[in-house]
C-alpha cells in the first residue's frame, strides 16, 4: 500500500552524504501527505548551505519511485541546525546554536576577508548569522561590512547594558571598531581584552543564530584563551597563505586549540594565487603553491578551501561590498562560498556525533 510508512520505509536506506546516517533515523523526513498518487514531503537538512541539497533531493526522488502508484513527487526542502553540545561550565550566548573561531597563525593571511565572506554567503543561504570582531587591535570588519560609518546602540538590561549589533548583507556585527575613533589605538593588557570579548559574547542581543563567526586577532595569546575557555566552540578554522613562514605559525594555532580541546574544523589556503582582470585564464603562485595540501596532509586535518586572490576580492573589501555579493561567479567568490558550505557541513557533523 501508498502510505506515510511505505514511504518511510523505502527512503530509509537513503543516507545524508555527509553524516552517512539515514534520514529517516536522523528525523530529516517530515510531514508525509498522499493524494492521488502524488506523495509529498519536507526534507529537513542540518544547514540551509548543505551543499549536497540537489544530490539528496534526487536521492529521495529515486527511491520513493519505486513503490507502485506514485505519479508525482513533490520534496518541500527546509532546514534546521542542530545546536552544539555544551561543555562543562562553558555557555553559549542565549539563542546561538553554533560558534566557529576563524583563526590564523600570523597577521597578513587575509582572515578577516575570509570571515567576512563567509559569513555573508552562509546569511545568503538562508542562516542566520553574526559576526564578532574580536580582533581587538586592528577592527577591520566593520569597513569590509559597508558599516564603517556605523555605531552601537545600547539598552539598559537586568545586568547592565545590552549592545545591539550593527547589520548588513543579512549578517549581525559587533566590533571595537564601532567604539573608537578613526586613528585612537587600543593600549590595553590582558583583563581589558577579556572583559571586552566576555562583554561582546554575552552583553549583545544576538537573538536566535545559526552561526557566529569570531574574527580572531592573531597568534595564541589572551583573546583566544578567553574563548576557548567561555564557549563551548563548534570548531576553529584556520587561515594561511601556501607561504611556508605563515604555514610555520598557522600549525602553532592549530595546536594551541588541539590543546584546549577545541575541534579543527581544517585549513583554508588564502591568497593560494593570483588570477590577473586582463587574463583570467592565467594564474601565478605569488605566494608558492601547495604549501595548505601539505599542512593539511601532515597534520590529518581537511584541506576545506584554496582561496585565489583577485582585485575584485581586494576592493570588496575596501567599498564594503562582499565579493560574494558584488561579483558572485568569480573565482574567489565561488572558491568562498563553497568554503562556506564545507564550514557548514563539518559544524553539523559535529553536532550530531
Amino acid at each position: 500500500m501508498l502510505n506515510p510508512e511505505s514511504i518511510l520505509e523505502v527512503l530509509r536506506p537513503v543516507q545524508d552524504p555527509e553524516l552517512q546516517k539515514s534520514l529517516v533515523d536522523l528525523n530529516m523526513i517530515r510531514h508525509i501527505k498522499i493524494q492521488d498518487g502524488k506523495v509529498s514531503f519536507t526534507l529537513v537538512l542540518t544547514t540551509p548551505s548543505c551543499p549536497l541539497r540537489e544530490f539528496i533531493v534526487d536521492d529521495c526522488k529515486r527511491a520513493v519511485k519505486q513503490l507502485p502508484g506514485v505519479r508525482d513527487i513533490e520534496v518541500i526542502v527546509t532546514a534546521e541546525t542542530p545546536q552544539q553540545k555544551g561543555s562543562g561550565d562553558r555557555q553559549s550566548p542565549s539563542g546561538v546554536k553554533n560558534i566557529i573561531a576563524i583563526s590564523s597563525g600570523k597577521g597578513g593571511v587575509g582572515k578577516s576577508t575570509i570571515a567576512v565572506n563567509v559569513a555573508v554567503a552562509l546569511a545568503k543561504a538562508g542562516a542566520k548569522v553574526g559576526l564578532l570582531d574580536a580582533d581587538i587591535y586592528g577592527p577591520n570588519t566593520p569597513t569590509m561590512l559597508g558599516l564603517a560609518n556605523s555605531s552601537l546602540s545600547a539598552r539598559q538590561g537586568t545586568q547592565g547594558d545590552i549592545l545591539e549589533p550593527a547589520y548588513n548583507h543579512g549578517v549581525k556585527l559587533v566590533s571595537m571598531g564601532f567604539l573608537l575613533d578613526l586613528d585612537q589605538p587600543v593600549i590595553w593588557r590582558g583583563p581589558m581584552l577579556n572583559g571586552i570579548v566576555r562583554q561582546f559574547l554575552y552583553q549583545v542581543d544576538w537573538g536566535e543564530l545559526d552561526y557566529l563567526l569570531v574574527d580572531m586577532p592573531p597568534g595564541t595569546g589572551d583573546v583566544q584563551l578567553t574563548l576557548t575557555q567561555a564557549v563551548p566552540l563548534a570548531g576553529a578554522v584556520i587561515v594561511t597563505t601556501p607561504q611556508t613562514v605563515s604555514l610555520l605559525d598557522a600549525r602553532r594555532g592549530l595546536k594551541m586549540f588541539q590543546q584546549m580541546g577545541v575541534n579543527v574544523l581544517g585549513i583554508v589556503e588564502n591568497m593560494s594565487y593570483f588570477v590577473p582582470p586582463d587574463q583570467p585564464d592565467k594564474h601565478y603562485d605569488i605566494f608558492g603553491s601547495g604549501g595548505g595540501a601539505k599542512a593539511s596532509k601532515e597534520l590529518g586535518i581537511d584541506l576545506l578551501g584554496c582561496i585565489p586572490l583577485e582585485i575584485d576580492l581586494r576592493e570588496g573589501g575596501d567599498r564594503g561590498i562582499p565579493i560574494v555579493i558584488a561579483h558572485p561567479n568569480s573565482p574567489s567568490a565561488v572558491a568562498l562560498i563553497n568554503l562556506s558550505q564545507k564550514i557548514a557541513a563539518a559544524v553539523s557533523v559535529a553536532a550530531l556525533r
